[in-house]
């Protein structure tokens, strides 16, 4: 599968995405409030632990603590006294003012904070350095025995001289030595300088920080199958060539400025693919839907046969429909940056071998992705659960705000059901008009839509006058252009005694 990586930048953005065999699979994008801290290692504070929860919040210089979970502490990293038997609490891991290393795990996202570990980790073209083990691991991709064993000859004898645990990434595999021995000694080198970084840094400060984004995606997404690298300014290309230079020479005649007069995302659609990212619904090729909708705990994603009625029958149907939303759904998911728990609601199939094969064609597709998934069999409610590891803002979270209008429902008042709720407004008012304002004189105001107005003097008159009457006042009523649907206001406005 063809590959290429385009990257876009303006004074005021930088924009990357990858693109396989022409649909855009990720897209990044980095404005002048930053990208990502994932990566970002701190000195932090504990300013609170919280054994409820097993786990502390940690004060690294952001907007808002960090969270630090108990199972995200490593141990002989953060205590010095034994701890045996039973499983260590929060406590006996952290205590409240210490200072310790953490790296972000994950964004913070929304109202949340960070989440935290001290499972450091320094990541380079072909290994991440775990400078706090003594283990050599690779990356579950690579397959291949041969493969497997070679790099574990490779890697055993750095660690056991350097002290550092290590793990090959999957773009390790078929990695010459030197360039291994080379990303190795290069991140060590980074790891010392962070130690000497700690010493000197007072808690809440940046000690390591990721490469700009242009660097850290040519590090994580170029492969062999990447057939070029399309970047549009002078700059940041020469900044580039530099780092394939030193790192990844392998990939240097890839990369190409880009000199066409046409903007690089409107010349290979990109601008389209991630207008439609925002959107709720995908339409497949067969006619069929996907519905894909965002909340706080989870995604979930409903499969539609829409216009798609098949040519035999409805178990046919519903097979070849999810078989094709089981191709799409890995890739929008990508493209959209969605992750933590995803419920995937296909149609209905009694043929457990056609469950089998939806499921089959599901994790093929999430093979490529970069970010750790899991994909749970067919629920006894004919549901797929799929976790997906989320490490940044979505793209609707990076691009979108809350609708001023709906106020994050996602749906506003009819105007009918306005026009009820001003009725009952109306009425709890003649209730009390005249406790309330006595003698006095004045009139009421009632603001609101043109819609709702209209509804009030046309379909609701009649129960709008009868209300009117009971109310003992005069009532004006205004529309105001700028309220959203289903707003109104309704106040008493008291004449003044000369």
């Amino acid at each position: 599968m063809a590959e290429e990586l385009l990257i876009q930048v303006t004074d005021f953005e930088s924009r990357v995405a990858l693109v396989k065999d022409g649909a855009v699979h990720e897209v990044h994008i980095a404005r002048s409030s930053g990208y990502s801290v994932t990566g970002n290692i701190y000195l932090g504070k504990v300013v609170r632990i919280v054994p409820g929860m097993q786990a502390a919040f940690i004060d690294i210089g952001l907007e808002r603590p960090g969270f630090l979970h108990a199972s995200d502490v490593q141990t002989p990293l953060i205590s010095t006294g034994q701890i045996s038997g039973a499983k260590p609490t929060i406590r006996d891991l952290l205590h409240d003012g210490q200072e310790l290393l953490v790296q972000v795990d994950r964004d913070p996202i929304g109202t949340k904070g960070a989440r935290l570990s001290t499972r450091l980790a320094l990541a380079s073209k072909y290994l991440v350095l775990t400078p706090t083990s003594e283990q050599v691991a690779l990356s579950q991709r690579i397959k291949d025995d041969g493969e497997r064993q070679r790099l574990f000859a490779l890697l055993r004898p750095m660690v056991e001289t350097g002290g550092f645990g290590v793990i090959a990434r999957t773009q390790g595999e078929s990695a010459q030595a030197q360039a291994l021995q080379q990303d190795y000694h290069r991140l060590v080198q980074q790891w010392q300088a962070i130690e000497v970084q700690r010493n000197d840094a007072p808690s809440g400060r940046l000690v390591h920080c990721e490469l700009p984004v242009q660097t850290r995606l040519i590090r994580d997404l170029v492969g062999p199958e990447t057939a070029t690298i399309d970047v549009d300014d002078p700059d940041i290309f020469r900044l580039l060539q530099e780092y394939l230079d030193k790192y990844a020479p392998d990939y240097k005649d890839i990369l190409r400025l880009y000199r066409d007069q046409r903007p690089m995302f409107e010349r290979h659609n990109i601008e389209d693919e991630i207008a439609g990212a925002l959107q709720p619904r995908v339409r497949l090729h067969s006619g069929g839907t996907l519905v894909i909708e965002q909340t706080e705990a989870m995604v979930s994603i409903d499969v539609n046969t829409a216009s798609f009625l098949g040519s035999k029958n409805l178990e046919e149907t519903a097979f070849q429909t999810n078989l094709e939303a089981a191709a799409a759904i890995p890739r929008q998911l990508r493209l959209r940056n969605l992750g933590g728990i995803v419920v995937i609601d296909f149609i209905d199939m009694t043929d457990p071998t056609h469950r089998e094969s939806v499921l089959e064609k599901l994790q093929q597709n999430f093979a490529g992705d970069p970010a750790k998934t899991r994909v749970l069999g067919f629920s006894d409610l004919g549901l797929v659960q799929v976790s997906r590891k989320r490490s940044r803002e979505s793209l609707i979270q990076q691009l979108c705000g809350e609708c001023p209008h709906c106020l994050g429902l996602g749906s506003t008042k009819t105007p009918e059901s306005t026009c009820m709720d001003v009725f009952r407004a109306l009425s709890a008012e003649a209730a009390v008009s005249s406790d309330k304002f006595g003698s006095r004189k004045g009139s009421y105001s009632l603001v609101t839509t043109a819609a709702v107005a209209d509804r009030l003097l046309e379909e609701e008159a009649d129960i709008y006058r009868a209300l009117l009457a009971q109310l003992g006042h005069d009532l004006r009523l205004q529309v105001d252009p700028e309220f959203p649907p289903g707003r109104f206001d309704l106040f008493f406005v008291a004449q003044n005694h000369h």
